[in-house]
């Protein structure tokens, strides 16, 4: 595992848990508003699996779960049997994801060790190349969205929003795609000095705005709430 970052104690990344979150190196996406620039470009010091599992291990009485993030997660190689090793340390693992490898999501699913899986969904699909600003098999996210749709475990949708990327046409094409679901959080953008195209580049949206459009498309779901307030 490329292991680039850490949060020792988390009260948010997990729903009712309080988690390690790990981050990992490496992105098959460039969205330009990402805060991660120094992990998606694999710059930082690594970690060791072997360090994270001797942390956690120290920690076990006050930690519930595992977040693993990126980056994108499932680039890893090993991602699996990182996986194992935490389950089989009475974890709860929460695994953040762009949906690019549904291959990976089954099989971790199918095998009982994630327990909760948070998926970006970046723009609908005839926009996902510009938001992501890299070529996108859409068939791959769709296939995600329908693997968590049909899932027996926990999971979340989510999209970040700026006026320069997503109109609210888009927002209401994202929402009707994942109809249905559990949870869809809209996470309004906040510039800052790590955004991968720069700050100053990009505009969250007005916050009535948003609720007006949150309002519009919250019984698609169970849960539809605004993040970043």
């Amino acid at each position: 595992m490329k292991l680039l970052g850490i949060e020792k104690s988390s009260f948010i990344d997990y729903p009712n848990k309080i988690s390690t979150v790990f981050f990992t190196g490496g992105c098959n996406f460039r969205c330009p508003y990402c805060h991660n620039t120094s992990i998606v470009n694999q710059e930082g010091e690594a970690i060791s699996t072997g360090e994270a599992m001797a942390f956690l291990q120290k920690r076990k009485k006050f930690i519930d779960a595992v977040c693993i993030t990126g980056g994108e997660p499932t680039l890893q190689p090993d991602l699996y049997e990182f996986i194992v090793q935490l389950k089989s340390e009475g974890f709860l693992v929460k695994l953040d994801t762009n949906g690019t490898r549904p291959h990976i999501l089954t099989n971790l699913i199918e095998d009982g060790l994630v327990d909760y899986v948070a998926m970006d969904v970046k723009a609908p699909l005839k926009k996902y190349a510009i938001v992501a600003d890299q070529r996108v098999d859409v068939r791959d996210i769709e296939s995600s969205i329908d693997i968590l749709l049909n899932s027996s475990i926990d999971y979340e949708f989510r999209t970040t929003v700026c006026t320069e990327l997503l109109t609210k046409e888009d927002i209401l094409n994202i929402a009707m795609t994942i109809k249905g679901s559990r949870r869809y959080y809209l996470q309004n953008f906040r510039d800052g000095e790590t955004v991968l195209a720069g700050k100053g580049r990009f505009t969250p949206y007005d916050l009535n705005q948003l609720e007006l459009i949150r309002d519009e498309i919250k019984d698609l779901f169970e849960i539809c709430e605004i993040r970043g307030k």
